[in-house]
């Protein structure tokens, strides 16, 4: 048993690491890897020997690898990329945490601004503790594995995870670097990307190695049925071009299987699962059912984001607010009137979210293929205009006057819980956006979301939606990413990591 301490312990870390310069940024990248991986194993392997009745001579410290550039000069080669530059001359670096995961990530960005630059990336050791409980990576209980051996408090022998040095002020615009201190490469750090991929493990009941490229939001299981149904056939008939199909519990199946080969069945779905479609890449799709409400979906896509996936679209159903429309048509959102409260402190309603071209005809073009209608005749099925995202469900049972105006005034045409969220975050964490609703009551004009309704309604449309999302989604898979990611999502001041 270990022995409780009085005094302060010695700190044991690894050796030091000196300061490394590269002009390849996959040589790069490999150093990051080897680095995080040796100082990872430190206190992985120090949390074991405790385990084993070590004697607790001294405190367990590793840190985070960190990338950085040097500047003298405000130019850069390639104007139209809105990532792989920095705006001014300066220092600029970044904590890194998961290599491996980001490999590919990693050695875009590191190549960009090599190439805009013309200057050599420097990784070294940061000052940033790594936390035990990340080093263990997702799915680990530390606490309770130190319960059995330990009665001295875990953060008197290992860092732990630290909320004060861990939150969105880079996303947010709202960070200022100390006077001499470096700017930021990227809009998260390393322990704020740690604390999304414990996150995303935990509402979604799947590793962040499976999350694709490519994001639909869905608000009802019958898509995700839907979606399984299709992924599964696809495994069965070869994959034609994707690789495994992904689902709770990290069940997988692989192309030209109809049975899964791993993964644990779990007891019960996790509050938001995810369904993961792959390919080579990351560059296939993954379905999360959010469920219901803007907390929900600011939840999610506040982790989501930490995987700088190449776009997100919110698939869903809304009310239909214009008496012209009927049960079952679709409605393409131009623009976002937010009522939905849970992002006021960190995007301000007075912020445009404006429709960004390329996602907008990529989901009409969609639209277009699978229906069959085009042109003129496409008005038949679809509006487009602004949707109204609110945060109280039951806004009909209270005075229409307030609400029925205001949505008259911003000639709003349908009305959710989560569009305006998920498209606002995308916004502000420079992820490209959109949303296709489908029209599934209108509380305005009498067509209540009764359960015969309901019924019939999903049944008929379901698939068809669904249909339209993923030919959404490929045809910006099919883009390239430098012309995906718009300068319009981008500040006066930007990071360099897309």
């Amino acid at each position: 048993m270990n022995k409780r301490i009085s005094s302060p312990l010695d700190i044991s870390s690894p050796s030091p690491f000196a300061p490394q310069t590269f002009d390849d940024p996959v040589k790069a990248v490999d150093a990051l890897t080897e680095l995080y991986e040796r100082n990872t194993t430190f206190l992985i392997d120090s949390f074991a020997r405790l385990a084993k009745g070590a004697p607790t001579t001294s405190r367990y410290r590793a840190f985070y690898p960190q990338v950085s550039i040097e500047t003298t000069s405000y130019g850069h080669i390639d104007t139209r990329l809105s990532y792989g530059h920095v705006t001014a001359p300066g220092i600029y670096t970044t904590t890194i945490t998961r290599p491996q995961l980001f490999r590919h990530y990693l050695k875009q960005q590191l190549g960009l601004l090599m190439k805009n630059h013309s200057v050599p990336v420097i990784v070294s050791e940061s000052t940033t503790p790594i936390p035990l409980h990340f080093a263990f990576g997702e799915g680990a209980h530390v606490e309770a594995s130190a319960a059995t051996f330990m009665d001295i408090p875990m953060r008197d022998l290992f860092d732990t995870p630290d909320l004060n040095t861990t939150d969105d002020e880079i996303a947010n615009g709202e960070y200022i670097p100390p006077p001499g201190e470096p700017s930021p490469l990227a809009a998260f750090t390393a322990q704020r990307i740690d604390y999304s991929l414990a996150r995303l493990a935990h509402y979604t009941a799947t590793s962040a190695q499976h999350f694709q490229n490519f994001v639909l939001f869905t608000n009802y299981q019958f898509y995700i049925d839907e979606f399984c149904t299709w992924a599964r056939k696809l495994m069965a008939e070869g994959g034609d071009g994707y690789t495994a199909f992904v689902e709770p519990g990290n069940i997988v199946t692989y192309a030209g299987s109809s049975q899964p080969e791993t993964g644990i069945t779990l007891s019960r779905l996790p509050q938001m699962p995810a369904y993961h479609l792959k390919k080579k890449g990351h560059g296939g799709i993954t379905m999360i059912n959010i469920g219901v409400g803007p907390s929900n979906a600011k939840t999610i896509t506040d982790h989501v984001a930490v995987l700088r996936p190449h776009a997100w679209l919110m698939l869903g159903h809304c009310a239909g607010l214009r008496n012209s429309q009927r049960l079952g048509d679709y409605v393409l959102a131009h623009a976002y009137m937010r009522e939905d409260h849970v992002l006021d402190d960190d995007l301000p309603v007075w912020v445009p979210i404006p429709a960004l071209a390329e996602v907008q005809v990529a989901l009409e073009g969609a639209v277009a293929e699978v229906t069959g209608y085009e042109g003129f005749e496409l008005k038949r099925i679809m509006r487009t205009g602004t949707v109204g995202t609110i945060d109280n469900r039951n806004w009909e049972l209270r005075d229409q006057r307030g609400p029925v105006k205001r949505l008259s005034q911003a000639r709003a045409i349908a009305l959710d819980m989560e569009s305006a969220t998920i498209a606002a975050n995308g916004f502000r964490f420079r992820v490209p956006y959109g949303t296709l609703l489908c029209v599934s009551d209108k509380p305005l004009h009498g067509e209540l979301k009764l359960p015969g309704m309901a019924t019939a309604f999903y049944r008929t449309q379901v698939n068809q939606h669904l249909q339209i999302g993923i030919r959404a989604i490929q045809k910006l898979a099919a883009m390239p990413p430098e012309a995906l990611h718009s300068r319009k999502l981008r500040s006066f001041f930007e990071t360099a990591f897309q």
